[in-house]
């Protein structure tokens, strides 16, 4: 178990591979983003996509299954998440990509209020089987501190 107190700035960790499938992109979108060019070839060959385009919330939702996959086999003693800056969305993810991820602790922070926790900024990047990043943000997450004694 990792706790704040064993992290450092700069630590990176890469882990994940997700294939994304053409119905699952046509599922999130009928759900979720049913905007045209999510759901159909037709209409994404009419935009800059060119072919059908997962939403950048799908691409953040894989994301987000890659990270809690990685945590089971790396757990920290995580409180949740306080949110997320500078979510960028840098290439349209298609159905056959297979994604992946990496992160890097940015800051470090412990709690002025509360010294049982503290916050880590971390920037995570996913990337496509080409090694083009396809999303980045930056996550604002909370964690326990290393118990004393």
């Amino acid at each position: 178990m990792q706790y704040l107190d064993d992290l450092s700035v700069g630590d990176r960790a890469s882990f994940g591979r997700y294939e994304v499938t053409r119905e699952e992109v046509l599922d999130f979108a009928r759900k979720y983003d049913p905007q045209p060019f999510h759901l159909s070839d037709e209409a994404a060959a009419q935009t800059h996509f060119g072919q059908l385009a997962a939403s950048g919330w799908h691409t953040c939702a894989m994301t987000m299954a890659m990270l809690v996959e990685h945590m089971k086999t790396n757990p920290q003693a995580s409180l949740g998440a306080a949110g997320t800056d500078e979510l960028r969305w840098l290439k349209p993810v298609h159905p056959g990509d297979v994604l992946r991820c990496e992160t890097e602790i940015l800051e470090i922070r412990p709690s002025q209020s509360r010294p049982d926790m503290g916050s880590i900024r971390s920037q995570m990047t996913t990337f496509n089987q080409k090694d083009e990043p396809v999303l980045r943000f930056v996550a604002l997450a909370l964690l326990r501190r290393r118990p004393q004694g």
